[in-house]
């Protein structure tokens, strides 16, 4: 609600095939009614106590990132188990932890049959990002991607 006066602004004039596909859902959606709104921010912060409570007991969570391996840039749509999924809907392990601010990294930790990237997300609690990159540093040296570099 409080973005699409932003997002309206810096992409007025621009054409429809460059925008980033979620830029144009949300502008394309009606306005969130202010009821709607404050209900979200109150799931938000439920999910916020949550995680807090998990981190009270465990020093991060780790996750894929991706319900599939990586695809090729300008895919829309998937076919699993038989059922087409938009690509948007795929981000369904990142969504809750952007919304509640919890800091985290992702990498590179396995390759695909195709050759592209399987990646972990690592989060951890709010102010712990030393734990974090010390925990993608342990799982960088156990990766089967390790040795891996770009090609120059």
């Amino acid at each position: 609600m409080e973005m699409k006066p932003a997002f309206r602004e810096a992409t007025a004039g621009r054409r429809e095939d460059v925008l980033y596909k979620m830029a144009e859902t949300m502008l394309s959606l009606p306005d969130t009614f202010m009821d709607d709104y404050i209900d979200a921010e109150q799931a938000a912060e439920r999910l916020r106590d949550g995680y807090a409570d998990y981190f009270s007991c465990y020093d991060a969570l780790i996750t894929h990132i991706l319900p599939i391996p990586a695809h090729k840039h300008g895919v829309e749509e998937f076919v699993i188990d038989s059922q087409t999924v938009d690509a948007t809907y795929l981000q369904g392990a990142t969504v809750p932890l952007n919304v509640t601010g919890l800091p985290g990294t992702s990498m590179r930790f396995g390759t695909s049959k195709e050759g592209l990237p399987i990646k972990v997300q690592i989060v951890g609690k709010w102010q712990a990002e030393s734990t974090i990159l010390h925990i993608a540093s342990l799982l960088e040296n156990v990766s089967s991607t390790r040795a891996m570099h770009p090609i120059l």
